[in-house]
């Protein structure tokens, strides 16, 4: 996925934002996928007038710029996931109950 996200940036002059810049991206991505989230789960209601987004949409939005401040970054998501999945699996072994096995 990153390597696709950069071959579409690098296509524009402009290249890729600056930190400061994607992040108030991300946090304007975050606010869209929190209003979405309180128009389906919640109890306000859309306007008639505003666009049918979606959850899914919203989150597909937040990888895409997540994705694209990595890059700028330098930083490789697949290694970021797999230290994360490591020390979730490690400090929050015994955090929630789990299943019983049958």
């Amino acid at each position: 996925m990153q390597k696709e996200v950069d071959q579409y940036i690098q296509q524009f002059k402009s290249g890729y934002f600056t930190p400061l810049a994607q992040m108030a991206r991300i946090t304007e991505e975050v606010g869209e996928l929190a209003r979405e989230v309180n128009h389906f789960y919640g109890e306000k209601q859309k306007k008639a007038t505003e666009a049918p987004n979606t959850v899914k949409e919203e989150l597909g939005d937040i990888l895409f710029v997540t994705l694209i401040m990595a890059n700028s970054l330098d930083i490789d998501l697949t290694e970021v996931f797999e230290n994360n999945m490591k020390k979730f699996n490690q400090r929050d072994y015994n955090r929630f109950e789990r299943k019983e096995e049958k």
